[in-house]
């Protein structure tokens, strides 16, 4: 028996090293990425003070459920129609209504809208594209009860 061997490089603890390294580095370096495409695109912020806002969410949640709204969002092409109705299926005129259309995991394609009545319903011109969105309410009842409201609904080409 002969013993042959290929010409060539040998694996030394220098090459090893490198490609530790250099698998290392990468892993680390797409961390980093994902972790800085994260943190800059979600502004993690729903409340300023989770506490206070917990103190009387049950009372607000209960008084706005007692005004019966229900809440319903259409996308046609360039313009978003929400309709409000209460138990009785008749149109809801709030004293003050905000409306902010957002992508749930990101500020900057976020719209406040410009609501117009519309033969019972809202409209807003408004800019979207493919994908999830969320339609922010925000407002009050005649009576004065505090109403909030997520909408968050899918659009497909």
């Amino acid at each position: 028996m002969s013993s042959e061997t290929k010409p060539g490089r040998e694996l030394t603890g220098r090459h090893v090293l490198a490609i530790f390294v250099g698998g290392f580095g990468l892993i680390i370096g797409v961390n980093l990425f994902m972790a800085y495409n994260a943190v800059s695109t979600f502004p993690g912020l729903e409340v300023s003070s989770s506490y206070a806002d917990s103190q009387d969410y049950d009372l607000r949640r209960e008084a706005q459920e007692a005004l019966g709204w229900n809440a319903s969002v259409a996308v046609d092409g360039d313009i978003l129609t929400l309709t409000m109705v209460d138990d009785a299926g008749q149109p809801v005129a709030p004293a003050e209504l905000n409306a902010l259309l957002t992508r749930p995991t990101n500020q900057r394609e976020d719209q406040l809208l410009e609501l117009s009545r519309v033969n019972g319903a809202f409209t807003a011109p408004v800019q979207v594209s493919e994908g999830r969105w969320r339609l922010r309410l925000t407002g009050t009842a005649r009576d004065g009860t505090d109403y909030r409201h997520n909408i968050t609904f899918t659009l497909r080409e």
